[in-house]
């Protein structure tokens, strides 16, 4: 199996989450309650990381422990986006939820692209 192939699959399994996120993000979603909707960040934004450390932990194997550029850091900055995120939701704060919920999908992003020039 190649990196692109382990790529693809953590990608995959990361796209529900993210369309749930970007559902939540939406200006015209529907707002949940509070608490639902801190759940529902909480899940998806840790799947994504879980995710997204697996693929890195890949990279740093597949280039025999010589870290990509970045990739620690972005992660850590995913992190505290997500945290940001859930934190809004659990306030009730939907347009800082928003925000911090766009933040952090253009964060996973980056780290993606991160990881193809690392391998």
């Amino acid at each position: 199996m190649t990196f692109a192939d382990w790529k693809e699959g953590h990608q995959a399994r990361c796209r529900p989450h993210l369309l749930t996120l970007r559902m939540l993000a939406s200006d015209d979603a529907e707002v949940p309650s509070p608490w639902l909707a801190t759940a529902k960040v909480a899940q998806a934004t840790n799947a994504i990381l879980a995710e997204v450390e697996a693929a890195g932990r890949e990279v740093w194997a597949a280039t025999g422990g010589s870290p990509g550029p970045g990739i620690f850091l972005s992660v850590r900055l995913s992190r505290l986006a997500a945290a940001a995120a859930v934190a809004a939701a659990g306030a009730g704060d939907f347009t800082q939820l928003r925000r911090h919920l766009r933040r952090f999908e253009a964060l996973t992003s980056a780290i993606w692209a991160v990881q193809d020039v690392s391998r």
